[in-house]
């Protein structure tokens, strides 16, 4: 009877420590969910963007020293900087390749309590993951990888050369990816800073309202001694020669006394700020008029605030400005400051788009993973991306590390990701296995167990994945072989645009024992950058090299025969020119018959070839036909008009959609190789038809349509050669040249009498931009505030105008189209001509076709003849 007794009360006893156990699980994992909402609101992923010696990497390395993941200051003459760690960059002194680096700010102490509402979020610990970026124009696409996977960008600009060109390439980079921006105006310590001409060339070249929020602090003799923080109406006095820790604040009334003339300026700063901001943010006004009106009586939060739905509007219309100098440690910590204040957190950030196969889905990431959300895209952040079961990631740059093995960077959009999860490589749809899980350092690496969704990690060992493809977890249950599910073993996130290259080298193994070794390193090197490309001439046997420009060659160069101990002989750099058809051929009928993988194989088609823009003698109207036209846009600007039969009339084993795919491989491995002179072709239409009774047949199969499709456009091309020869085209230049006046009639005539040059325009530095031409121009540079410069003009007081501005530096600027081949070691000419002041940057503008006098020349200087 006990006994009994005391196990029916035992069985609520346990039943009500189930039930308590159950809510203490219940109560951890929402703890664990609002710990991790948390840390991604507290991650910031920016990246250091500017022109090519604006003082990236050095501020980078402030950065890293205030915030205590470094304990000496690292130099960029010494070459002791922590992310220009590999041998080339120290000894050129220039970033090469991005450095990614996680550190935080403000330092992490421990554990740190949940902040009041009020206070500013720099007032907590955030996770900074950081990417140092060239800024030389030959490492474009490292710009572009890092700028793809970033939520903001920290823009620094030299004081004393203003806005430059790269400086606008890159700012209209990062516009086109919606990436948030700030300002850093950098070298302000330097002879010949005007931070008042750069901020107005802000708002002349960038085409963006600069909001001062940082003022440089010059002493009576015109040396920077501090910043004044127009937020929090307060100046920052740093101590001369010191690390930039020893700062000494002084409020408003500390100020007049001081310094009572920049006091003054910095209330005219506040007042600009505040009206600015009340143009573009409705919040603004409201808090202007609850102050009285008053504009120095609005809280610095209120302001924060303000500054930041301004940087995180979709089309930024206003940016942040702050001032310092790096190299003598001055301004930092605010900058420091103001990425976590102003920029975007993960989860804050538009969803990234997606494809499903060759063709745009229309859905953005979390739509597509979920079902149940609307189709109609939306621009609003959310954070149902970041809770999704399944990991996504982009693997946006691939490395070999010394130690480590290839390194595969990647952003994580969705889930997370665990070591030894099986992954699925939607790009290339082959399994991968993530082993280990690093966090790197620069040139260190730590292991971590997981990379949450919103952060930047590594995954080592990965053996097929390159850069621009996505990465997807697969759930324990489903064998790693067969792949995710269908609805998802296509996915794929917006890959990354690579660049044509324009040069190449030849590459030669020393010996037939070294081939071998040779193509593996080659093969790594294109993994690592895309915009490199590999080809082989098969007329000569030899292969090629391609890259974006002479240092980009170089670098790769290096790092074949110094890092990767190829052994082979690399020639000189050559200009990667096009070849162009100029009669249309006759259609051509081709039958593919023979053996695959020892399998009979058959197919058919008919293919013609003529100038693109060239109205074709075989278009034919399809209006009484069962067929349909399908049109693609191939690279170097041909076409591909495919004429197939309806879906209903194709095989199961021949979608659409794949049928093209494979079509398109074939053509364009045909026109990779040109039929007079072994260039790839550019400006062809190539029109195929596939005659479902007459070219498809029961043993028809995809390698099959591939092959006979090259095999068809090629003898299409040699017979259009036969009626006509073929014409060369050479890469056309886009060149932009900022000099003194007093030389710019020797460089004009250099361009157009020396170098078959075409000058477009003459101007003043600042009257034309590449992102903002008079025309639709949007920011009225002469309602920019700036304060006074302590030897500038009267002008850059209060506000002014640019163009006046640039016509006092006597600085002129010349848009011209050059043909490459003219522009081989132009900088050096170019430095001679200007003693050593000129710069330039230059892109592919287009592909023109050469004269017979020039083309006869080149073919003679490359030994081929005509």
């Amino acid at each position: 009877m006990i006994l009994r007794w005391l196990c029916r009360q035992r069985r609520p006893l346990i039943d009500g420590y189930g039930h308590h156990r159950r809510q203490i699980a219940r109560d951890v994992s929402t703890k664990a969910s609002d710990e991790a909402t948390i840390a991604l609101d507290r991650t910031r992923n920016i990246g250091i963007i500017a022109h090519i010696d604006a003082g990236k990497t050095t501020t980078t390395e402030r950065m890293l020293y205030y915030s205590g993941f470094s304990r000496r200051l690292g130099d960029v003459d010494d070459g002791s900087t922590i992310t220009d760690f590999l041998p080339a960059e120290r000894a050129r002194g220039i970033t090469i390749q991005s450095a990614a680096i996680t550190f935080s700010w403000p330092p992490s102490t421990g554990k740190h309590p949940p902040s009041a509402a009020d206070t500013p979020r720099s007032a907590d610990p955030h996770t900074i993951n950081l990417i140092d970026t060239p800024g030389h124009a030959d490492f474009t696409f490292e710009v572009l990888r890092s700028l793809r996977v970033l939520d903001g960008a920290v823009c620094i600009l030299d004081g004393v050369a203003g806005v430059e060109a790269q400086t606008e390439k890159v700012w209209i980079q990062a516009g086109a990816y919606a990436i948030p921006r700030i300002v850093f105006v950098n070298k302000l310590d330097r002879d010949g800073a005007t931070f008042a001409r750069t901020v107005q060339e802000i708002g002349s070249k960038l085409n963006v309202w600069p909001a001062i929020c940082g003022m440089p602090w010059w002493s009576g003799d015109g040396k920077l001694m501090g910043v004044g923080d127009v937020v929090g109406l307060r100046g920052l006095q740093y101590a001369e020669g010191g690390d930039g820790k020893d700062v000494q604040t002084s409020n408003l009334s500390a100020l007049d006394d001081l310094d009572a003339k920049f006091g003054t300026e910095l209330r005219k700063a506040r007042v600009a700020l505040v009206e600015l901001l009340s143009e573009h943010d409705d919040e603004m006004v409201e808090h202007y008029l609850e102050a009285n009106e008053d504009h120095l009586a609005i809280s610095p939060g209120a302001i924060i605030a303000s500054l930041r739905r301004c940087t995180l509007q979709s089309s930024q219309q206003v940016v942040s400005v702050f001032a310092g100098a790096s190299f003598r440690n001055i301004g930092v910590q605010p900058l420091l400051d103001a990425v976590v204040d102003l920029l975007p957190s993960p989860s804050e950030r538009p969803d990234p788009d997606v494809k499903s196969g060759p063709a745009s889905s229309g859905l953005t990431l979390t739509q597509y993973l979920d079902k149940t959300v609307s189709v109609a895209k939306t621009s609003k952040p959310s954070l149902a991306l970041q809770q999704m079961s399944t990991a996504t990631a982009l693997a946006f740059k691939v490395t070999s590390h010394p130690r480590h093995g290839v390194l595969v960077y990647v952003r994580v959009y969705s889930g997370t990701f665990t070591r030894n999860m099986h992954l699925w490589n939607t790009t290339l749809s082959v399994p991968e296995r993530a082993q280990k899980l690093l966090r790197m350092f620069a040139d260190d690496a730590v292991d971590v167990d997981e990379i949450s969704s919103g952060s930047i990690g590594v995954i080592p060992g990965l053996k097929a994945t390159r850069t621009g493809d996505t990465l997807m977890s697969m759930p324990p249950s489903v064998n790693p072989k067969n792949g995710p599910p269908e609805q998802l073993r296509d996915l794929q996130l917006q890959s990354i645009h690579v660049p044509p290259p324009v040069f190449f080298v030849s590459v030669e193994p020393n010996s037939l024992a070294e081939e071998r070794h040779v193509r593996a390193c080659l093969e790594l090197l294109l993994r690592e950058d895309p915009s490199l490309h590999v080809t082989l001439d098969e007329e000569s046997g030899q292969t090629h090299l391609s890259g974006m420009g002479e240092l980009h060659l170089e670098i790769a160069r290096d790092r074949l025969v110094q890092d990767l101990k190829a052994k082979a002989r690399i020639g000189d750099i050559e200009i990667g020119y096009r070849e162009t058809i100029t009669a249309e051929s006759e259609e051509i009928e081709e039958i593919y018959d023979r053996d695959v993988a020892g399998k009979s194989s058959r197919a058919g088609c008919i293919v013609s070839v003529c100038q693109l823009g060239v109205a074709s003698a075989y278009d034919r109207d399809l209006a009484d036909s069962d067929q349909e036209r399908h049109t693609l846009d191939l690279p170097d600007d041909n076409l591909l008009c495919v004429i197939i039969p309806p879906p209903s009339a194709l095989p199961t084993n021949l979608p659409t959609q794949t049928l093209k795919s494979y079509l398109r491989t074939g053509v364009l491995a045909a026109l990779a190789r040109g039929p007079a002179h072994g260039f790839p072709m550019h400006s062809t239409k190539i029109t195929l038809t596939l005659d479902h009774t007459t070219h498809l047949f029961p043993n028809t199969s995809l390698s099959a349509i591939s092959s006979v499709a090259r095999l068809a456009v090629a003898t299409a091309l040699r017979e259009s050669a036969k009626i006509q020869d073929t014409v060369l085209m050479e890469p056309v230049m886009s060149v932009r040249i900022s000099v003194p006046e007093e030389n710019l009639g020797a460089v004009v005539h250099d361009l157009s009498a020396q170098r078959g040059g075409s000058v477009a325009s003459l101007d003043a530095d600042g009257e034309t931009s590449y992102s903002a031409d008079a025309a639709t121009r949007t920011v009225d540079v002469k309602r920019i505030y700036t304060p006074p410069d302590p030897f500038g003009s009267s002008t850059a007081s209060g506000t002014g105008d640019a163009v006046l501005e640039a016509e006092n530096r006597a600085i002129r600027v010349i848009d011209a189209t050059v043909p490459l081949r003219e522009m081989i070691g132009y900088l050096k000419h170019l430095r001679s001509l200007s003693g050593g002041r000129g710069t330039f940057t230059m892109d592919v503008d287009r592909f023109e076709k050469m004269s017979g006098v020039r083309m006869k020349a080149v073919l003679e200087a490359m030994g081929r003849g005509m």
